[in-house]
């Protein structure tokens, strides 16, 4: 298990350079993962942007697999956290004990030292624990017993929602919410898709795929670097904080979305770009990922669970009328 930072190789990437490593990445992982394309494009925006990632849906279609995945492929340290009742603060952040042969106090690091943390049901563990893990997504550091000790660089979190029990479970408050550069949806396969990973796990005669290893940290640093080379015009701009402020304004919404939402929006429309090989974003980009980097940051007001409407069908109905910058970006700019 990693404790400190690992340094970033030296090699810089240009925005397409990072896409094409990107899309190896992915190519890899849709060898274990079946039918998900949009799903793992969202997952590694996610990644790319520097974000942490939320994927809430329904048990078996595949989330935890996603996640280890991801981390096999990219070459990232993987730790794995099964969110119950009984959880505490401590299972998560590591804890200082007692060493008898030393007689002194020594922290022993708990599992949120890694690269790639999967919180799975993280709604069944109480707000308490749930909070360990705000300073630790926000700041990429632990504090424990008045010593602040730094995260592994990159650190991302994973985590799993099963939006369907209440019964035992926690829903997550608007604050950590907010701390989810996105919201992932994975939804069923198609019949054909499903009878294609049936027919795969008849053929390898094995429960998984053996994934390969493609990237490193450094690596990853490298793509996250080369999507802040991407170039953003102010009409873009402008777009994306009329989509934040029609969030607040829209009849159907109590509370819409935060700034943060706007920076969400902007890097994971960057991080789109990179997907598609480009250093310039249009608005189709910033389209794309409106409802991932939003829907999960506006509360609706409660007589709409009646009517079963939901932030999904708002922020599309939202992009759908905010007008949209007319012009494309010109040529790209230089790397």
């Amino acid at each position: 298990m990693t404790s400190t930072r690992t340094s970033p190789d030296q090699a810089v990437l240009t925005p397409r350079q990072a896409g094409e490593r990107a899309a190896a990445v992915l190519d890899e992982i849709r060898t274990a993962v079946v039918g998900k394309a949009e799903p793992l494009a969202q997952v590694m925006l996610g990644i790319l942007a520097g974000g942490h990632v939320l994927i809430e849906d329904l048990p078996g279609l595949g989330k935890t697999l996603l996640a280890r995945s991801f981390a096999t492929t990219l070459g990232l340290d993987f730790s794995r956290v099964q969110f119950t009742p009984d959880l505490l603060p401590s299972d998560v952040t590591g804890a200082p004990f007692y060493d008898q042969r030393t007689a002194d106090l020594v922290f022993r690091p708990g599992p949120v030292f890694t690269h790639l943390l999967l919180a799975d049901e993280i709604n069944r563990t109480p707000p308490k624990t749930q909070a360990a893990l705000l300073e630790a997504m926000a700041e990429s550091q632990v504090s424990v017993d008045g010593t602040t000790r730094p995260l592994p660089d990159p650190f991302v979190v994973v985590a799993t929602a099963n939006p369907i029990e209440y019964e035992g479970t926690y829903t997550l408050p608007e604050a950590q919410l907010d701390r989810f550069l996105l919201r992932v949806r994975m939804g069923y396969l198609t019949p054909a898709e499903e009878a294609g990973m049936l027919r795969a796990r008849v053929d390898r005669a094995a429960p998984e795929a053996v994934l390969r290893t493609l990237s490193g940290p450094g690596e990853v640093l490298a793509m996250r670097a080369a999507v802040e080379r991407v170039e953003v015009d102010d009409d873009l701009l402008d777009y994306a904080v009329a989509l934040v402020g029609a969030t607040r304004a829209h009849p159907h919404v109590q509370v819409g979305a935060s700034p943060r939402g706007g920076l969400a929006l902007v890097q994971l429309a960057r991080a789109r770009a990179v997907l598609d090989l480009r250093d310039y974003v249009t608005p189709e980009d910033v389209k794309s990922v409106a409802v991932p980097a939003l829907a999960h940051r506006i509360t609706l007001k409660p007589e709409l669970w009646v009517r079963q409407i939901d932030a999904d069908e708002v922020i599309r109905e939202i992009t759908g009328s905010v007008p949209a910058p007319r012009t494309l970006p010109g040529a790209p700019a230089a790397s």
